[in-house]
């Protein structure tokens, strides 16, 4: 309430100092009540807490490259690498790239185990902001989540991926990934999609500091490189398609071409073999890393490729069985999209001339026609003319034999044909369903399995009624894969009962039938 008298005994000046003092304590009262029964609110514990959750680029950094995880084998290890040349580049070093990320499903991050640790830097001073005990833990989880450089898929492949600084001195079958930190880690790798397989060349991948000894650049690449074997079971109708055809297409398809292939253990008659293939993953020339003596440098780098089962392709990649299969359509020029439901089919008898041979093969043909099948007959993993058999599997139907690589060129037929899987003696139906009946939903093809009987098999003729190797397959699984691979693959025949077959085949023609 305004007192004109009260008013009157102060000057003008005086008046509005007074108005100022109390408008100064009222705002000081309401402070002092705030911070009693609202201490959150207090403006010292948000700036206290963003000083907390500050974290310098270079800690980070640190906890990202002191990251010591690697592949763990009886076979490999990882061993030191000094390299006389002096450090050098032709192009400015691009900074090295390492991001957190999710972790993936599909990959087993092993950590490096204490004695194999070799990073010397510096332990980190002591700091007055250091984080509080649960922002630490927070730290540790988020350090524990991010992709290492190098990792192993589920699938038991070796497998790096970075950005950066990166030089490929195939002199020493090395890469090296320049980094800002002093951390001198290493893994030890294969670059091929089974681990632990002979034939197949260790690489390992280094992080070297700014200043280390280091090779200088020979050629600069703006193209982003990926690094394979093909070593391993290379030559194999069924290995060339799952373990490098289809990987290198799921491992490369983000590229579009735009990627330089550098190729380990390098056998000069694949990719002659498979140029029409490998010229629409890639654009530019293949690198035979056995004979080059250059060191190349790229911003980005694959080493390994992502596999996931046989002949199957991860959705999580970005891509589908069924991408690659528009693909070899579009490669190797066929025309058949769909398999027919109402004309007379065809029917491809794959052969096999030196072991799990149909000895009975005339009899089936027979017996297939009599069905109203068109029937040919083709050996289905040496063929000189790739173009050529692929366009003679795609124009048929259905697609049968007995267990072996010729049937990898289900890849070629069409969709909605069907596969028949003739399974010989020897408890061996997991490895019919990993390698052909599983890797058929994908591609869109009608499956059909055909186990033979005892009676069916050249072996109840080799080995008496009650051995083991009739009687109980699963004791000669015990004794190792050499053993089985000798009794049941590679000395073993089928002559199948043409009658019980003969459901087989009818069942194929429904399947073809229904929409």
């Amino acid at each position: 309430m305004y007192d004109p008298i009260f008013a009157k005994s102060f000057s003008r000046y005086d008046r509005r100092r007074f108005g100022c003092f109390a408008l100064i304590l009222s705002f000081i009262v309401t402070l002092s009540i705030t911070s009693t029964f609202k201490p959150s609110l207090h403006p010292l514990t948000i700036i206290g807490d963003a000083v907390s959750l500050h974290l310098s680029i270079n800690t980070l950094q640190e906890l990202l490259i002191d990251d010591d995880v690697t592949y763990n084998s009886a076979q490999t290890a990882v061993s030191d690498h000094t390299n006389p040349q002096t450090s050098s580049s032709d192009a400015a070093p691009t900074p090295s790239k390492l991001v957190i990320s999710e972790p993936n499903p599909n990959v087993d991050e092993l950590q490096l185990p204490q004695s194999h640790q070799t990073n010397n830097a510096e332990p980190p001073e002591p700091s007055n902001h250091e984080p509080k005990p649960e922002l630490a833990q927070k730290i540790h989880q988020k350090q524990n989540i991010q992709q290492p450089l190098c990792r192993v898929l589920k699938a038991d492949a070796d497998y790096c991926e970075f950005e950066g600084d990166v030089r490929v001195d195939s002199n020493s079958s090395t890469v090296f990934l320049i980094t800002p930190s002093n951390s001198t880690n290493s893994w030890s790798i294969q670059p091929y999609p089974r681990k632990g397989i002979a034939f197949v060349k260790h690489w390992t991948v280094r992080l070297a500091a700014e200043d280390a000894v280091v090779p200088k650049c020979d050629q600069n690449h703006h193209l982003p490189a990926l690094l394979f074997s093909m070593g391993g079971f290379t030559g194999n109708h069924f290995h060339d398609f799952a373990d490098l055809l289809v990987p290198l297409f799921t491992t490369s398809f983000q590229f579009k071409k735009e990627v330089h292939f550098l190729a380990a253990d390098y056998k000069q008659w694949w990719p002659a073999k498979y140029r029409p293939l490998l010229d629409q993953l890639t654009r530019h020339h293949m690198l035979d890393t056995d004979r080059e003596t250059n060191v190349h440098c790229y911003h980005k780098i694959i080493l390994g490729l992502k596999f996931h089962r046989e002949l199957v392709v991860d959705s999580a990649a970005g891509v589908s069985m069924h991408q690659f299969r528009q693909l070899l359509r579009r490669t190797y020029s066929l025309d058949r999209k769909k398999a027919v439901s109402t004309n007379k089919p065809r029917l491809m008898i794959v052969s096999r001339k030196r072991s799990r041979i149909l000895t009975n093969e005339d009899q089936v043909s027979r017996q297939a026609r009599k069905l109203g099948y068109e029937v040919v007959s083709a050996e289905g993993d040496v063929s000189a003319n790739l173009t050529k058999f692929a366009q003679l599997v795609n124009s048929c139907d259905v697609m049968m034999g007995v267990h072996g690589a010729g049937l990898t060129n289900m890849v070629f037929l069409p969709e909605n044909a069907v596969l028949i899987q003739i399974v010989p003696l020897g408890a061996i139906d997991i490895f019919a369903k990993l390698d052909f009946g599983n890797p058929s939903a994908g591609m869109n093809i009608r499956y059909l399995e055909y186990k033979i009987e005892m009676k069916e098999s050249s072996l109840v003729r080799d080995y008496p009624i009650d051995d083991p190797v009739l009687k109980d397959p699963l004791s000669i699984h015990r004794e190792g894969w050499a053993k089985l691979r000798d009794v049941y693959l590679n000395n073993q025949n089928v002559t199948v009962d043409v009658h019980r077959f003969r459901a087989t085949l009818a069942k194929a023609l429904k399947l073809l039938r229904r929409r």
